[in-house]
């Protein structure tokens, strides 16, 4: 039985050339049927976008599961959890997992890991107290366990991480980071902290929609939830945000500065300063009012980011 430790020997600029620099991030497939969201993978991958990054709550399906059934309708594409919460499932259900999914699609799962927030973590009956301690010990269990499978190479693995302590530990013990929530700003401080080599891939919500008052009432809907968790909250303030900027559903300026909206340009142009600021892929976030607006708005984007 092999004991896999690290990064596994999994190369970061292999994992880079697979996702490419783009790819979609969504919420939405795990509350639909499993064929909806095996129409929408097969579609994601033939606009062009490198990687699908689906999320995890406790309503919707398993992030691991979910991943399964999306990577058995593709190709080529990566699929990826953003993220895997580890509270959910132990150490070694989340690495045997993971490694039976690139064994099985030639390579294509790629694991993102996230610590939650603490006010989800107590209450599924868990201490919350020291999360960069957690998840250290839980990479670690990963590390230990042997697994027997045929496996030429494990799942790469990436981290939810927004300020410099997860940030290292994520170059340190993955292939990169998956900052969630951030702006092209937070973006250039990532890089630094995480150095050249190590993935990074942040989320970027968006809104195609013109009208400012509308706009910006989809973009609160989204924003208004993850200002009530400390851990977003307290990375925007480090990276300069005011408290009356964070308060609430955020003001007009913060709310523009996480969520780009207006036509298909302006969304590639937010894209675009994500790279600029030392981003090696973007996963885009059309923040939809249901699931039958997905995949015409990831059409109407496509040509701008996808084009060289």
């Amino acid at each position: 039985m092999a004991q896999l430790r690290g990064s596994g020997g999994v190369d970061p600029a292999e994992v880079k050339r697979r996702i490419g620099p783009v790819g979609v991030w969504t919420g939405v497939l795990g509350g639909q049927s499993a064929e909806f969201g095996r129409r929408a993978a097969a579609e994601v991958e033939d606009l062009g976008y490198g990687a699908l990054w689906v999320g995890e709550t406790a309503r919707y399906k398993e992030a691991l599961v979910h991943s399964a059934i999306l990577l058995g309708a593709t190709r080529s594409l990566v699929v990826a959890t953003g993220v895997a919460n580890i509270w959910v499932r132990d150490a070694t259900a989340a690495a045997n997992g993971a490694n039976a999914l690139a064994e099985a699609y030639d390579g294509r799962f790629l694991l993102g890991l996230g610590v939650s927030h603490a006010p989800l973590v107590s209450a599924r009956g868990h201490d919350y107290g020291r999360p960069l301690a957690a998840m250290r010990s839980y990479l670690d269990a990963m590390d230990e366990t042997e697994y027997a499978a045929p496996l030429p190479q494990r799942a790469p693995r990436v981290l939810a991480a927004l300020r410099p302590g997860m940030l290292r530990l994520a170059a340190q013990r993955s292939v990169g980071a998956h900052p969630y929530f951030v702006t092209p700003e937070h973006t250039a401080r990532a890089r630094e902290v995480l150095g050249p080599g190590p993935v990074l891939a942040p989320e970027q919500a968006v809104v195609l929609d013109t009208d400012p008052g509308s706009a910006r009432e989809k973009a609160r809907r989204y924003t208004s939830w993850y200002l009530s968790l400390p851990n977003y909250v307290n990375n925007l303030r480090e990276i300069g945000w005011a408290e009356e900027d964070l308060s609430g559903s955020g003001s007009d300026a913060l709310v523009d500065a996480i969520v780009p909206w207006g036509d298909p340009e302006t969304v590639a142009q937010r894209v675009r300063a994500h790279h600029d600021a030392g981003a090696d892929h973007v996963c885009v976030q059309p923040l939809v009012d249901g699931p039958d607006d997905l995949l015409p708005q990831l059409r109407a984007l496509a040509p701008l980011l996808l084009t060289p």
